[in-house]
């Protein structure tokens, strides 16, 4: 039988799982994938979590989607955890002055959480990014300069630990993503050059907290030819502008 804990693990990465799939949902089968969990425990516990509210299920599609007890849930813990408010300005700034869509993401253990999106003026968007996106550290622009900002031994267990080539593709193996953080450490910010959707690139600059550890990034993305060469230092730049100024006022 399993432990509480283990009950509990479960239907948090069933959680993460259908908060990746908004805003459309997805299926058992996907979400059970996803989540690294037997189709049946999966639709064991995602028809619990139903019965509380936590989870719920289009009879249309059968897909399953957040439920409505998670916004309550949500709006109670926004009071100590919610940094949009303070983090909207500099998203809405970096959309506005480039033309790009602007994002802020959060890091949440090994990931990094997309929580806020303004989009701005070109009318060609990259959809890699959403709000409620999830990303391991590494993969994407903003775990890539999350990643890059930890100190070495941290980068090297979470390396060991992690099987990122296997899922985001040989890029991802330790080789490359090393060079990548020692480019990142070199610029200050880091560059996506459509590794996870062809042609479709990003960059980001790093949020810290009082201590200087990452807990953020704010993110530029666009298609491949609005980050042409020339214009990548300019684009590093005003990310790195406003990253300082939501470090300072949220320290």
């Amino acid at each position: 039988m399993d432990s509480p804990a283990d009950v509990l693990g479960r239907g948090a990465a069933l959680l993460r799982a259908l908060a990746a799939a908004e805003p459309d949902g997805a299926g058992t089968t996907a979400v059970a994938r996803a989540a690294s969990l037997p189709r049946a425990t999966a639709h064991r516990l995602l028809t619990s979590l139903q019965a509380e509210g936590l989870a719920d299920r289009d009879l249309a599609t059968g897909h399953w989607l957040l439920g409505p007890e998670l916004f309550l849930l949500g709006t109670a813990a926004a009071a100590r955890y919610d940094v949009t408010g303070q983090a909207q300005p500099h998203v809405l700034r970096l959309a506005r002055t480039t033309g790009e869509s602007a994002f802020y993401s959060v890091r949440r253990g090994d990931e990094t959480v997309c929580l806020l999106r303004e989009d701005g003026s070109f009318p060609i968007r990259s959809h890699v990014l959403h709000e409620g996106a999830r990303f391991p550290l590494g993969v994407v622009s903003a775990g890539l300069v999350v990643l890059a900002h930890l100190p070495d031994a941290e980068v090297e267990a979470y390396l060991d630990r992690s099987d990122l080539a296997a899922e985001h593709g040989p890029a991802h193996a330790p080789g490359p993503l090393r060079e990548r953080i020692a480019q990142v450490r070199r610029d200050g910010w880091a560059l996506n050059p459509g590794l996870i959707v062809e042609g479709s690139w990003g960059m980001a600059a790093a949020v810290f907290d009082a201590s200087g550890r990452p807990v953020g990034a704010l993110t530029l993305t666009g298609i491949e030819s609005r980050f042409a060469p020339a214009r990548r230092p300019d684009l590093g730049a005003l990310l790195l502008h406003e990253a300082h100024a939501l470090t300072r006022a949220t320290t």
